[in-house]
């Protein structure tokens, strides 16, 4: 069982505005990253603190963005393009606002897939996010 079955959150992922999916996809994706992370091994908590924050980054998460978009069904590119074209009022430090428009794209997806339940394909959209290369 999912959490989202206890809210039945399937068939109202289209209610979301981009930025309360990027606000719940924030909060998935750092529980991705911090599970794998762990499963790299037991280690003082700063190291593994360091290790999750060189993935969870707007740059990071920008390079991730690239890494996908181009394997990703219609509707999932029409979530990630809503997310980065999302008009928030914030951006993080020491980010450029590119950077922080694509990451912004990349968390409303992830919780745009959390919400409908697609655990599978998130499963297989960040391990694609961790393969080396760019990031």
């Amino acid at each position: 069982m999912n959490i989202t079955d206890m809210f039945d959150f399937k068939n109202r992922t289209e209610e979301f505005s981009p930025l309360a999916l990027a606000f719940m996809g924030d909060a998935v994706f750092e529980l991705f990253v911090r599970t794998y992370v762990l499963s790299e091994g037991n280690r003082a908590v700063d190291k593994m603190n360091t290790q999750g924050r060189s993935l969870v980054n707007a740059h990071a998460q920008a390079l991730m963005y690239h890494k996908i978009e181009e394997i990703l069904t219609d509707e999932e590119h029409s979530v990630l393009r809503r997310g980065r074209n999302a008009n928030s009022h914030t951006m993080a430090k020491n980010q450029t606002a590119g950077d922080y428009r694509h990451a912004t794209g990349l968390e409303a997806l992830f919780g745009y897939l959390y919400l409908k339940g697609s655990v599978d394909r998130l499963k297989e959209l960040f391990l694609i996010c961790l393969e080396q290369g760019d990031n």
